[in-house]
């Protein structure tokens, strides 16, 4: 239940960016994900959501990586959908295409910010907020089942963090919330 609740959230988002025709990037962009038919002269290029090709090993070399377990529910997300952009409410997930995942994920978690306030500590981050910060897994607590509670930290105040949801699907859930209701306002 919780599996298929995470990926019709994704989806839901995906479309919508599809349909308002916000999936374009400058630059190249994995061909599995380009739109064959798109001009290459032009700098803007359409992207498409595919399917997860990331596998289990995949996913335990890069937990490797990090240092840190990931939770069940996030994995079920990293097996779901390669994209370019996924905005929930605030939240601007961390890109996830189909041939450089890990390495874009990689790129953001220690070369980002200055690490020493995030991973050095614990923070695992997987989404910019808004243009507050980022939403990272607090890996100090639920260690056992690392279903880590996700905390905002302000890039204003490196020292600071904000407890915001209880786990990742939590963060689905309510983020999902967040942007149903905005958009009725």
């Amino acid at each position: 239940m919780k599996e298929q609740t995470i990926k019709n959230i994704v989806d839901t988002h995906l479309e919508k960016w599809m349909v308002i025709g916000l999936n374009k990037l400058p630059g190249q962009i994995e061909a599995e994900m380009a739109d064959a038919n798109h001009n290459k002269s032009e700098e803007w290029r359409i992207w498409f959501p595919i399917d997860s090709k990331a596998t289990d090993t995949e996913i335990e070399d890069f937990e490797t990586l990090i240092g840190y377990r990931l939770p069940n529910d996030y994995k079920t997300f990293l097996k779901h959908k390669h994209f370019y952009n996924l905005h929930i409410s605030e939240a601007s997930f961390f890109e996830h295409p189909v041939n450089s995942w890990q390495a874009s994920l990689i790129e953001n978690i220690f070369n980002g910010y200055p690490k020493e306030f995030l991973i050095d500590k614990g923070f695992v981050p997987f989404a910019d907020w808004s243009d507050w910060g980022l939403l990272c897994f607090d890996t100090s607590k639920n260690k056992q089942n690392h279903n880590y509670p996700i905390v905002l930290w302000d890039h204003e105040m490196a020292d600071k963090v904000e407890d915001r949801y209880n786990d990742f699907y939590d963060l689905m859930i309510k983020a999902d919330e967040e942007d149903k209701n905005s958009r009725s306002q």
